[in-house]
């Protein structure tokens, strides 16, 4: 706390509130904390300059209850849909027949489609942007439903050795995508089971389980 004067001079507390300052009979004292002061005390008032006490009230702001609730898969994917929706939407470019619009008859080809085909950077730039959106799309929803939560409550697995399990027995996107609660939970016991008898390889899924999986197959196409 700052202890200040009419007349200038000034000192400050130590920790227990003690302070030590001369002043004229004839000078005001007043303290300061947190940039709120009191009120001038003139000295030639005051009885007792040794048993001179004051208390500063700094009022305490609440702040608004906050609640953090945990990360909603659908809403973050809905969203990330929304948001890139023009590159979710793509098709590459091709020629298509249209209809005139004026009224006239016959049939034409589309010239933005013609155009397109031509634009063949833009066009691998868009395809490699949409394929990576998936894939990021389809790493999430296996995050999502092979959870730390719920890999742990299944298999009672500590931390250290959780890390290894879900590097090894992380499964496909379409395995993820195609079992039930019963059977995708099914396969995280069993392969707890295996992972606890010193197996370090995901000899639970089948090869075709990877190699159908809709960005692997994208990929390699």
């Amino acid at each position: 706390m700052s202890v200040l004067s009419k007349s200038g001079r000034g000192t400050t507390t130590d920790s227990s509130g003690r302070y030590s300052i001369v002043l004229a009979e004839s000078d005001s004292i007043y303290f300061s904390y947190l940039n709120k002061p009191t009120s001038k005390f003139a000295v030639n008032t005051i009885a007792d300059p040794n048993a001179f006490n004051v208390a500063i009230r700094i009022p305490v702001a609440y702040l608004k209850e906050i609640r953090v609730l945990p990360r909603n898969y659908k809403m973050d994917s809905l969203q990330n849909r929304i948001d890139y929706a023009k590159v979710f939407n793509y098709k590459k470019p091709g020629l298509s027949i249209t209809a005139p619009n004026t009224g006239a008859l016959g049939v034409g080809l589309d010239l933005d489609q013609i155009i397109g085909m031509f634009s063949v950077q833009k066009n691998r730039r868009m395809a490699l942007f949409q394929k990576r959106l998936i894939w990021e799309e389809h790493e999430k929803f296996i995050d999502h439903r092979f959870s730390r939560g719920v890999i742990r409550r299944l298999t009672k697995l500590d931390s250290t050795a959780l890390d290894t399990f879900m590097i090894v027995f992380r499964p496909s996107y379409l395995f993820t995508a195609s079992r039930s609660d019963y059977d995708f939970y099914d396969y995280i016991k069993k392969a707890g089971e295996a992972y606890k008898a010193g197996v370090r390889h995901n000899y639970l899924l089948r090869k075709e389980d990877y190699l159908n999986d809709y960005y692997d197959q994208d990929y390699h196409n």
